[in-house]
């Protein structure tokens, strides 16, 4: 039969072809039973209609050859599929951060009015968060058509499930619920010491978290995710006499590349302790290594950066004195945001040192 024959020409063209004259004889032979059986119900031969209705019941010529095929049969499967969405969130929750610390440089800066940032930074996220979903759809892709899949997916530990627990606060289909019952009321909020408990996470799902992080952190910052792009060149920025604007722009054209290596190393690094499934002596080692590229990269802000002229203090008692005029409000010459930036440098420099000392003592103890 003319339809009978078309019909196995399309399944036989999505098969391979060492295989294709068997299944396609054999799917012959069960079409044409169904056919018999269908005739002698009728009592006379099927119509084209009825034959094509009976063509239908077997199935979609896609979706019968799908059956022989070997491999996965989906885009990502169950196994993947909750790590897929946990990388989504961390995605998105960093990128949503990128955002709102652009949009409030923008408006702070005087680059553009608050409703026109707004509107920005919401068709930012809409073409970021495709982005950030196709990038992690892409590599769920290739993970899951894996003969041997990552072992974080299937070794990993009860106690350090916490960090999944979270995901339940910020559960958008239970706020939408409670939204349209007009229920406003907060749940109990949780003492400190029960959410850094709960905020815990297994040294493998902190490296994924970080390799994704840094992932949306490198595409906004070498313009490949247009996310509340900040110029530099295009901001005012001139407080107290000083240009921030075109401080920032020099800072930005010397820092690009090793930032660019920084992020680079560091998604590879964090790919392979997932790998690894975490292993507490090279993740000591990794935090030891980047610990010190970042405290050298404050340190080049103090001293050799752009910045430098306007936060470097040669004493100590420079630096309460400075920090003493801005508390009190008397200022000095070089002015009070100055002072601040000093500060953060400052604080960011020993936050470096302190990761470092404490990565050495993982690294030295092993757990």
């Amino acid at each position: 039969m003319d339809l009978v024959e078309r019909y196995l020409k399309a399944v036989a063209a999505q098969l391979p072809r060492d295989s294709r004259d068997d299944i396609v004889a054999e799917l012959r032979d069960e079409i044409m039973g169904r056919i018999e059986a269908l005739q002698d119900r009728l009592d006379r031969a099927p119509t084209d209609d009825e034959v094509e209705a009976l063509l239908r019941e077997v199935g979609h010529p896609l979706t019968v050859a799908s059956r022989y095929r070997a491999g996965p049969q989906a885009l990502i499967g169950p196994a993947l599929y909750p790590w897929w969405m946990f990388g989504v969130k961390v995605g998105l929750t960093v990128m949503a951060c990128v955002t709102l610390v652009g949009l409030a440089v923008r408006v702070l800066a005087g680059d553009v009015y608050v409703g026109q940032a707004i509107g920005q930074a919401i068709a930012s996220l809409i073409s970021g968060a495709i982005t950030v979903i196709g990038l992690l759809t892409l590599a769920g892709f290739v993970l899951e058509r894996q003969e041997k899949k990552p072992e974080f997916i299937a070794k990993w530990r009860v106690r350090d499930l916490g960090l999944f627990e979270l995901g339940g606060d910020f559960d958008a289909e239970r706020w939408g619920e409670r939204l349209a019952r007009g229920d406003w009321s907060q749940a109990p909020a949780k003492s400190g010491r029960e959410v850094r408990k709960g905020a815990q996470m297994s040294p493998v799902a902190r490296a994924v978290a970080s390799a994704i992080g840094w992932t949306v952190v490198l595409l906004w910052w070498t313009g490949l995710l247009q996310v509340a792009p900040i110029r530099p060149e295009e901001l005012a920025g001139v407080v107290d006499g000083v240009d921030y604007g075109r401080i920032l722009a020099d800072m930005v054209r010397a820092a690009y590349w090793p930032v660019v290596l920084f992020a680079v190393c560091r998604i590879g690094f964090d790919l392979m302790r997932a790998a690894s499934g975490g292993n507490v002596r090279l993740t000591a080692l990794g935090d030891v290594a980047f610990g010190i590229a970042a405290a050298w990269g404050v340190l080049w802000i103090w001293f050799w950066s752009a910045l430098s002229p306007i936060v470097w203090v040669g004493t100590a008692t420079e630096f309460v004195e400075r920090v003493r005029r801005l508390l009190d409000g008397s200022g000095d010459h070089v002015g009070g945001l100055a002072a601040i930036l000093m500060i953060v440098v400052v604080w960011a420099f020993a936050a470096e040192v302190v990761r470092v000392v404490r990565a050495a003592a993982r690294l030295i103890a092993g757990r």
